[in-house]
């Protein structure tokens, strides 16, 4: 893949190479096993630490390292290129945790919370999605009631990436009233009694990630552990959204160029009728349409990541960016898995996979119908 021009420089480029070195040395040989197994073993958010993946765009103070948009950026590309976006998911479900924290904690709770999972030692969860409730946020039903100097936490949570094995979850509870006012965040620390992890969900796609469902039954949270002040959760959660949707729309394109690649690599050594597939003109002009629809989202996309790295306000094309992608996905994982033929529904081949992992990208962090309705709000 080349990277688009003016958006990456020498240090991008030297952190691209550091992490294209990790994924090959530390993940692909073990991406296939880690696929079946529904996890991949937790030494390797050391390893990660390590070289400093996990530390990218957060504050020195906290264990980060100096680093900008575009730096998530590389990360994001290169552990997608992994064949894995469960894997890639799952390394960096911190990406989801900790920005709530970092915009509404305090110093106190930056430093308990922050490093330990920067430095691959804990393992942070974002808590918002709940049976039922999906992509509604403004009105989850998890309650936590004051008592003292402790949170009393009931309800239940799902689809949580990371759940299952979480040292702490970033979750949104209801503290007040019904809607987004009275929606608050706590950190809720998992070996606290009444929390169960009652269910390790089984998923069509991003199977590295180990995904699960989260019950507390009268969980008792220090209210130290909450987040700014209550009724502030909609706004820690709103403003995070920004950044998860981008990072969508990252993996949505490199799954893409991933299809892409694989592909063409298939056209030129798959003979049919005494040639190979790529002497086919049909073939050829199905290559030639996959590889613009990439080209033209991963540019728009990163004109986005350059919008927000100004500082402008994205909502309307990042959420423009997550719906285009992830249908440009679609379609080319689908084209690819067609030019495979029989070998492209094979669980070896990794389109296959592919194919399997782009169909979250419409549905996580927002569908596609609820980015439709915020540009909509923008535009009308």
């Amino acid at each position: 893949m080349e990277p688009g021009d003016g958006y990456f420089g020498e240090s991008h480029e030297i952190l691209r190479q550091t992490v294209a070195r990790f994924v090959e040395r530390e993940i692909k040989p073990f991406v296939d096993e880690w696929e079946e197994a529904g996890e991949f073993p937790r030494e390797l958010y050391r390893k990660a630490a390590n070289i400093g993946l996990l530390g990218v765009c957060y504050p020195e103070e906290w264990s980060g390292f100096q680093s900008d948009i575009f730096h998530e950026v590389v990360v994001t590309e290169e552990l997608t290129r992994s064949g894995s976006g469960g894997l890639a998911a799952g390394l960096m479900s911190h990406g989801i945790a900790l920005p709530p924290i970092l915009a509404l904690g305090s110093k106190e709770q930056k430093e308990r919370f922050i490093p330990p999972v920067i430095r691959g030692d804990k393992i942070a969860a974002l808590g918002i999605t709940e049976p039922g409730g999906g992509s509604d946020v403004a009105n989850l039903r998890t309650r936590a009631v004051r008592h003292g100097d402790h949170y009393v936490v009931s309800g239940s949570k799902t689809m949580i990436t990371s759940g299952a094995r979480a040292d702490f979850v970033t979750m949104a509870v209801r503290t007040g009233e019904p809607g987004h006012r009275g929606v608050s965040l706590l950190v809720v620390e998992t070996d606290s009694p009444g929390f169960v992890v009652s269910s390790k969900l089984k998923k069509m796609g991003w199977c590295a990630s180990d995904t699960a469902e989260l019950s507390l039954d009268e969980v008792r949270v220090p209210a130290e552990n909450l987040l700014g002040q209550e009724g502030a959760g909609f706004y820690g959660i709103m403003s995070n959204f920004q950044k998860e949707r981008l990072h969508l729309s990252l993996m949505a394109n490199t799954t893409a160029q991933l299809a892409l690649e694989e592909s063409i690599k298939y056209a030129g050594v798959r003979e049919a009728f005494g040639r190979t597939l790529k002497g086919f003109q049909v073939t050829r002009h199905k290559l030639v349409d996959m590889a613009t629809l990439v080209e033209v989202s991963r540019e728009f996309t990163y004109s986005v990541a350059a919008g927000i790295h100004a500082g402008k306000d994205m909502i309307k094309q990042v959420s423009m960016a997550k719906i285009f992608s992830a249908e440009i996905c679609d379609r080319v994982c689908h084209a690819a898995v067609q030019i495979h033929g029989g070998y492209g529904y094979m669980r070896e081949c990794l389109v296959e996979r592919l194919y399997r992992d782009s169909r979250i990208l419409s549905i996580g962090g927002g569908t596609s119908e609820i980015m439709k309705e915020i540009i909509s709000k923008l535009i009308l």
